[in-house]
């Protein structure tokens, strides 16, 4: 009878080792103009790899995202801002952004951005990382 007390009683409390974590990412360099979009990646920086994402319109020049429920593990943030509404992160032909876009972990501009260097660990209770937007180009 003991045992199986202790047992529950292990179950019972040890099952908040095992909570979700959260994280806050605090999107900077923010224009008033169309949605912010953030992403938390896993395993790279590729669409597949960014499935867990939030949009909000500009409030202000610097906005923070709250992802809760999350797994413990690696991830790396990503933001852009869709200044026209279309939808997407305008392009040119060669591939570089015309919309303000960044990374956690400060990518430096006119690299191309790395998962190692924008990841970060989330435990429990969470983390808080920034992104800052900039534009690889003049605005046209």
């Amino acid at each position: 009878m003991r045992g199986l007390a202790g047992g529950l009683v292990l179950l019972v409390f040890g099952a908040g080792f095992a909570r979700a974590a959260e994280v806050a990412v605090e999107v900077e360099g923010i224009e008033p103009a169309g949605l912010v979009s953030v992403a938390l990646c896993q395993d790279g920086l590729s669409e597949a790899d960014c499935r867990i994402g939030q949009q909000a319109p500009p409030r202000a020049a610097a906005q923070r995202f709250l992802f809760a429920d999350l797994a413990p593990g690696i991830y790396a943030a990503l933001a852009y801002q869709d200044t026209n509404g279309n939808g997407r992160l305008d392009r040119t032909g060669l591939g570089l952004p015309l919309e303000p876009y960044g990374f956690s972990g400060g990518s430096p501009r006119g690299t191309r951005p790395d998962f190692a260097q924008a990841r970060f660990s989330v435990r429990e209770p969470g983390a808080s990382v920034r992104v800052r937007l900039s534009r690889a180009l003049p605005r046209r």
